[in-house]
């Protein structure tokens, strides 16, 4: 009687460890691919603000983890007196979102700084010069960049760009057509395209 036990347990004990493993292996490649994806944002953000930086008259700071209700970058110039928050996406995929409430935390930068005549709130957008066709399968196709402005008009809601550099809304599920001007940054790039 103890052996059938014994093995009844050695059997159970086995199949959780199994078990155990395979969960844990999940595990350990969602967080690498958590901070792969991660590292590409921050890398964008910091192209991002070299870029400002190297302007004449621009100044631009990444301001902290996604975590804190800021925006990803903030970049101004006091001769101007323009004002710009930037969300920065970028990815493999054919599409990029920007989450309503990451254009709202924007909105009410850009709202609090009055003294700036020129207040904008950009998403820049950037297309991986590999496009994702599969669990870790890539393909390589044109890298691109846009720049898009929120229009203050619009209610707030998730934004979707596309590969092509469309824009569109989601509200409630539902697509939303969503036109953003392209907006010419203080800086070139090769890679921007203009729709």
């Amino acid at each position: 009687m103890n052996s059938l036990i014994e093995k009844k347990l050695a059997i159970d004990l086995d199949s959780a460890v199994q078990k155990y493993k395979k969960t844990s292996k999940k595990s350990i490649k969602a967080k690498r691919t958590a901070k792969i994806r991660r590292q590409r944002g921050y890398n964008w953000e910091d192209t991002l603000v070299k870029r400002f930086n190297a302007a004449k008259s621009w100044k631009a700071f990444r301001l902290g983890s996604p975590s804190v209700a800021l925006p990803d970058i903030l970049a101004v110039n006091s001769k101007s007196r323009s004002l710009f928050t930037i969300e920065a996406k970028s990815g493999t995929g054919t599409t990029l979102q920007v989450p309503f409430d990451q254009i709202s935390r924007c909105l009410r930068w850009t709202d609090t700084f009055e003294l700036y005549e020129t207040r904008k709130v950009i998403l820049a957008i950037k297309f991986l010069s590999k496009k994702r066709i599969g669990v870790g399968e890539y393909e390589s196709r044109e890298l691109r960049e846009f720049y898009k402005v929120w229009n203050p008009a619009y209610e707030i809601m998730d934004c979707v760009c596309t590969y092509d550099g469309r824009t569109y809304g989601i509200k409630e599920g539902k697509q939303v057509t969503l036109n953003l001007e392209e907006f010419q940054m203080p800086f070139k790039t090769k890679h921007r395209i203009i729709i």
